[in-house]
């Protein structure tokens, strides 16, 4: 499998972005937290559209968000395959960054590793 970020993986659409924050579900690993809902329309072939946030309320500069953006993106891109092995259905992800520390990029990939398998073990149970 390709770790790749396509831009068929981005998500874009506002409906879709706005139905996250009103009726997705989350899972948190301080300081990650990643917001998502299943996707009912097929649109692409994906099975994930992945968005990514930084606080402005935290980072005040462009240049700080855009950095932890990506090493979001780039952990993500990374260890997409285990989200791609837990889910069988199109999922809309948001993978958030919420605090004001800067943590370097070993630690937040651990973090998102950890995050990710708290989101499969979570999916696990709503099928049982």
């Amino acid at each position: 499998m390709k770790n790749t970020y396509p831009k068929a993986e981005k998500l874009k659409s506002r409906s879709t972005i706005d139905l996250l924050f009103t009726q997705g579900k989350s899972v948190s690993k301080y300081p990650l937290r990643l917001v998502y809902v299943p996707l009912e329309s097929d649109e692409s072939d994906e099975k994930i559209k992945m968005g990514v946030s930084v606080s402005k309320k935290y980072f005040k500069k462009a240049v700080d968000r855009n950095y932890f953006k990506r090493v979001l993106r780039e952990t993500y891109r990374l260890n997409k395959n285990r989200l791609l092995d837990t889910i069988d259905k199109p999922y809309a992800f948001m993978f958030l960054y919420q605090t004001k520390e800067r943590l370097s990029y070993q630690e937040i990939e651990e973090k998102t590793v950890q995050l990710f398998e708290k989101f499969a073990d979570s999916i696990q149970n709503k099928e049982l």
